[in-house]
């Protein structure tokens, strides 16, 4: 047994790192901009004291992410691939650069045109221009911040005649034709020096250890030794408990799941004991009772309450029960309780227990008809067997019978469901915490996913992962607990 758990923990270790893989993936190529999401900024089109400010602190809060460095240990790509892309700030640009450097294959062309881009833009801003000319110099600001995710040649050279005709329209634009001059003479240069044929060569690139999913999965300061000094180190990783920054409010994402995954907690065990604790019976009830008028109402009624949608019953409960024009059964269903902590105990414990009743209650009641019948199913294989019948042969009562010999046997499918309790654990329902507005994971991932919040999202979902392995493992230790026939020893079968 120790030897089978041993090699299934080591199984993990890949199968964790695949899902690692994946989710990283899916950060990276997931739409918005991070950085732009914490500074709530925009394209920038107003003072060059304002633009200049803008850009430093994108500059700052992306190195802060730990966004400033390559995405990998090494990238396998072909010769049009800069390897200093990353070092560009913005994400659009990078996609422009990269659809550029692909299309032409001329990435030294190619980088002194977008680095002449940003020479003009500055050049712009420090231009002061008449009231006359104001929508004038606005277009212009507006063409030139166009180029940037501009990846077509003729869309470019478009947008570049437009800028031609202001810019050599008036004599108050005369300080920045040297730089436009450049621009349209580095645009010229990309066609004609392209060389299409390095998208056939192929370039290995390894960047090192320096990278984000490193530092996203082990940080970057150092796990065994002292920190070098005057070295900046911006997180632990993943392994250790760092979880990165939430982008809404800038705070550590273990911080923003620790408050949420009380509550999840919480209602989810309350809802899984009472779950078993009431289908099982009812399982073996309806198995023992097979065909009778008290099988058929049991079953009849949990696949009513299993066809009863929960967002539904919930919505109903609320209406009915929560005050208003109606019952006044429960307090506000909006809310968790407002006692102070310095309150005693016990008042806290009931007033939270009194809200959470009907929240638990809509968790719970259509898991009743899924599990019984699963342990239905279950007892009916076993009460058939050899060994009941022996049993009930001795003379030993029909109790005895069902609930010590024949449960343990018929618990199988039981362990399975089981084995998804460790990841529901967490993960929450999004639809009864949204309903009920309770603060735990279900309802964070769902606000998450809404405001692109994403490494709570990931956070979660990585959890989730582990947790599924874990209860997988438990599902297996269960199995062999409960029926002595499986095992798990290279010499058993």
């Amino acid at each position: 047994m120790l030897k089978y758990i041993l090699t299934r923990l080591l199984i993990f270790i890949p199968t964790l790192v695949a899902i690692s893989l994946l989710t990283f993936i899916i950060s990276i190529n997931t739409p918005g901009d991070p950085v732009d999401s914490m500074l709530n900024q925009s394209s920038n089109t107003g003072q060059s004291s304002d633009k200049l400010a803008s850009e430093q602190a994108y500059i700052e809060q992306r190195a802060k992410l730990g966004l400033d460095k390559p995405l990998f240990y090494f990238s396998f790509t072909n010769a049009t691939y800069s390897d200093t892309l990353y070092r560009v700030h913005k994400k659009s640009h990078r996609e422009t650069l990269e659809k550029l450097s692909f299309k032409y294959g001329n990435w030294p062309q190619i980088a002194n045109y977008y680095s002449l881009i940003k020479k003009f833009e500055n050049k712009l801003f420090l231009l002061t221009v008449s009231e006359d000319l104001a929508e004038d110099f606005r277009k212009l600001k507006e063409f030139t911040n166009s180029l940037y995710t501009t990846a077509d040649e003729k869309t470019a050279s478009t947008i570049i005649s437009n800028i031609d005709f202001i810019v050599n329209g008036d004599r108050e634009f005369i300080p920045v034709r040297p730089n436009f001059t450049a621009l349209q003479k580095a645009i010229i240069s990309i066609v004609q020096n392209q060389s299409p044929h390095q998208h056939y060569i192929p370039k290995f690139i390894w960047y090192g250890l320096d990278n984000q999913y490193h530092n996203w999965i082990f940080g970057d300061e150092p796990w065994f030794g002292q920190k070098e000094s005057g070295k900046i180190y911006m997180g632990k990783g993943f392994l250790r408990g760092d979880f990165g920054t939430s982008y809404k409010d800038k705070r550590p994402v273990s911080s923003v799941l620790w408050d949420a995954l009380q509550w999840t907690v919480l209602l989810s065990t309350l809802s899984i004991i009472l779950a078993y604790i009431v289908a099982i019976p009812l399982g073996i009830k309806t198995a023992v009772d097979k065909g009778s008028k008290t099988e058929k109402s049991i079953t009849a009624t949990l696949f009513m309450l299993y066809s009863l949608p929960n967002f539904w019953i919930a919505t109903l409960l609320i209406i009915f029960l929560c005050g208003g024009d109606y019952l006044d059964l429960f307090p506000p269903a909006f809310s968790l309780g407002k006692l102070p902590e310095s309150a005693p105990f016990w008042d806290r414990f009931i007033d939270t227990s009194h809200r959470l009743i009907l929240p638990v209650f809509c968790l719970t009641y259509a898991s009743f008809a899924f599990i019984s019948r699963q342990m239905r199913g279950g007892m009916l294989n076993v009460i058939e067997q050899d060994f009941i019948r022996t049993a009930r042969a001795k003379g030993l009562k029909e109790n005895t019978v069902i609930w010590k010999h024949a449960l343990r046997n018929s618990l199988i499918p039981i362990i399975t469901l089981f084995a998804n309790v460790f990841p529901l654990a967490i993960s929450g329902s999004f639809v009864i915490e949204f309903i009920f507005s309770i603060p735990g994971v279900g309802k964070l991932t769902l606000e998450a996913l809404t405001a692109r919040n994403y490494p709570i999202v990931y956070t979660v979902l990585m959890f989730t992962a582990i947790l599924t392995l874990i209860g997988n493992l438990v599902a297996d230790l269960l199995y062999a607990f409960v029926d002595p026939r499986i095992s798990f020893s290279s010499g058993k079968k």
